[in-house]
C-alpha cells in the first residue's frame, strides 16, 4: 500500500512539475545511499544500549527481579 501511495504521489508530481519529479525519481538512490551510514551508526547505538541496559539490570535478574 505505501508503494502504491508514494507511486501515486509521483505521478502527480510528474502531471504538475515533469521536472521535479524526474530530478526526485534521479536523486532517490543518492539519498538512499547517503542515509545508509546513519542507518548504521543508528544500529550500533541501539545495541550498545542494549547490552548497556542488560548489564544494568543483570544483578536485578541474578536476585530474581523482573
Amino acid at each position: 500500500m505505501k508503494a502504491l501511495l508514494l507511486f501515486v504521489g509521483w505521478c502527480l508530481l510528474f502531471v504538475l512539475s515533469w521536472p521535479v519529479a524526474l530530478l526526485a525519481l534521479v536523486l532517490a538512490p543518492l539519498v538512499w545511499l547517503l542515509s545508509l551510514p546513519l542507518r548504521l551508526v543508528g544500529i550500533t547505538f541501539d545495541a550498545l544500549f542494549a547490552l548497556l541496559r542488560a548489564l544494568f539490570m543483570l544483578p536485578a535478574r541474578l536476585l530474581g527481579g523482573r
